[in-house]
């Protein structure tokens, strides 16, 4: 039995060899890591140790004194012994936390002994520490993103954004980009660091104006325009303006209107400014709002055509005014001047009335009304005048006159062309009779020159009496005449000679005009 006992003592480790030692390393741990706090120990030869255990240094008033490592109840395998019993005294810490830092030292005991080692291992905890440089770019700026561990042995190191691994911790900043960053161990993507802001600046942009209710607007309801965009740094409240029409009414990121009329209808637009420009614009302006302020028909007038009516003929009364929408119904009422109840006669916005009677006669009014309201027109009298027979005959006495004229000048013309056809007719008698007297005195030695001509006028013929004497119309006549012609015979007449008697003749008479002058007397006598 001894020699077995004596078999084992020279087998195990330690036995018969080495001096009380423990050698210990300091650390460095991120938090949320597992480390192991490296330990190696011997003890002389013929000792068995029996247990073994770590102690950590806590201070109580200003004095250190060494606690067990114990495992807390939430955490049963946050500490683990790594170690064996002969040379190996390693200590396994998970999930390390800031609570873990400090001073550990190792002991063990032996059947006979005791050994508590005179140096400690100093577990430092540090964190991942993210960056990202710089933290605040407008788009299309360079970022990087570094890490460090605060432990002087290198760590590999992996990043996520917003829990997204990312793949490249230098890159062109996007709007997109914008967010938080950390970095972590790979494998342990619980030990990580605090997460960090990447704040990406840009122009605004999906600017957009609403109206609170959309929709038709009635007069003098309420409405509020709304004004929002997406932009970093975001639009504050001075940095919204709203337009009308191209002109600003105010600035501000909203605006109400508490009693809305019709001069507010117009075309709308904001525009957002946060300081940031894009492609050398600093303003972001909206898409166009069209505010419809819709009211029921107002200014209703009714017109008359013709203004002025007589009996039989035709009138239309007309209804017009403003309204949005345009007034989709229209209704006609007379009432007699005698009366204080209206009568409802006709529809439309047009009331024909095709021959006028006196029972049209009154006042007249049109209601007009759309989807929001009707409204009453002021009332016009529809008057009917007696007929004007004077007036209406006029035209016909002018036409009836015109024709007497004319056909009087055609009259005169023709008895004109009648008297003077008529009297160089006579003329043409007169002039033959005087040719034969002549011829026959000259042919008779015994008959003597006319000299006593006597002319008589016959009275011309008044015209045909007419009711219109046309204005500035010839009046002509021509009087008729009738020549007499006077003989007287010569005292001492010449007898007829043979050959020479026709120019004996002629100059006998020649010498008788060159003694007395013929002398002949007209008498015109013309009617009265």
């Amino acid at each position: 039995m001894e020699s077995w006992i004596l078999i084992i003592l020279v087998l195990t480790p330690g036995v018969w060899s080495g001096d009380w030692r423990v050698t210990l390393k300091s650390q460095c741990a991120l938090k949320g890591a597992s480390v192991v706090l490296k330990c190696e120990y011997d003890y002389p030869g013929g000792s068995v140790v029996t247990s073994v255990g770590w102690y950590k240094v806590r201070y109580v008033s200003g004095t250190g004194r060494l606690y067990p490592v114990t495992n807390p109840p939430s955490s049963p395998n946050h500490f683990r012994y790594a170690g064996n019993r002969w040379s190996d005294c390693s200590l396994e810490i998970n999930d390390v936390q800031h609570t873990d830092e400090g001073q550990y030292y190792f002991g063990f005991k032996t059947m006979f002994s005791r050994w508590m080692s005179t140096t400690y291992s100093h577990l430092s905890v540090k964190e991942l520490t993210a960056y990202v440089e710089p933290g605040t770019v407008t788009e299309g700026t360079d970022v990087r993103l570094t890490c460090e561990s605060g432990c002087d042995t290198p760590v590999n190191i992996v990043w996520f954004k917003d829990g997204v691994p990312v793949q490249n911790p230098v890159f062109r900043a996007r709007r997109e980009d914008a967010g938080r960053y950390h970095c972590a161990i790979p494998g342990q993507e619980s030990v990580r660091s605090a997460s960090v802001s990447l704040n990406v600046h840009y122009a605004p942009e999906k600017v957009t104006l609403s109206m609170s209710p959309s929709g038709d607007i009635a007069k003098g309801s309420s409405m509020t325009f709304s004004c929002s965009s997406d932009a970093s740094p975001p639009v504050r409240q001075t940095g919204y303006s709203l337009y009308k029409d191209g002109n600003l009414i105010r600035s501000g990121q909203s605006h109400t209107i508490s009693d809305v009329q019709p001069g507010h209808s117009g075309m709308y637009y904001c525009q957002a400014w946060n300081n940031i420009s894009r492609r050398g614009n600093d303003l972001m302006k909206s898409a166009e709002v069209h505010l419809d302020v819709h009211y029921q028909p107002v200014n209703i007038s009714v017109s008359m055509s013709p203004p002025n009516v007589v009996a039989g003929s035709g009138v239309n009364l007309t209804c017009s005014g403003a309204a949005n929408p345009a007034a989709e119904t229209y209704t006609w009422y007379r009432r007699t001047a005698s009366s204080t109840s209206v009568l409802q006669v006709g529809s439309g916005q047009v009331l024909s009335i095709p021959s006028v009677e006196a029972s049209h006669s009154g006042l007249y009014s049109c209601q007009a009304g759309n989807q929001v309201g009707e409204n009453n027109s002021t009332e016009v009298l529809l008057a009917m005048k007696e007929e004007q027979h004077g007036s209406q005959s006029l035209p016909i006495t002018a036409g009836i006159g015109v024709s007497l004229f004319v056909t009087l000048v055609l009259a005169l013309l023709l008895l004109w062309r009648k008297l003077r056809t008529h009297a160089e007719e006579k003329k043409t008698v007169s002039d033959s009779r005087l040719s034969e007297r002549g011829s026959s005195s000259t042919a008779t030695e015994d008959q003597s020159d006319s000299i006593y001509v006597n002319i008589h006028t016959l009275p011309c013929s008044p015209p045909p009496a007419t009711d219109v004497t046309p204005h500035n119309a010839p009046m002509s006549c021509e009087d008729e005449v009738t020549y007499s012609t006077v003989t007287i015979k010569p005292r001492n007449p010449l007898p007829p000679h043979h050959g020479d008697s026709n120019r004996a003749l002629q100059d006998s008479r020649s010498e008788a005009r060159e003694n007395d002058e013929p002398v002949i007397y007209t008498t015109v006598a013309k009617s009265r």
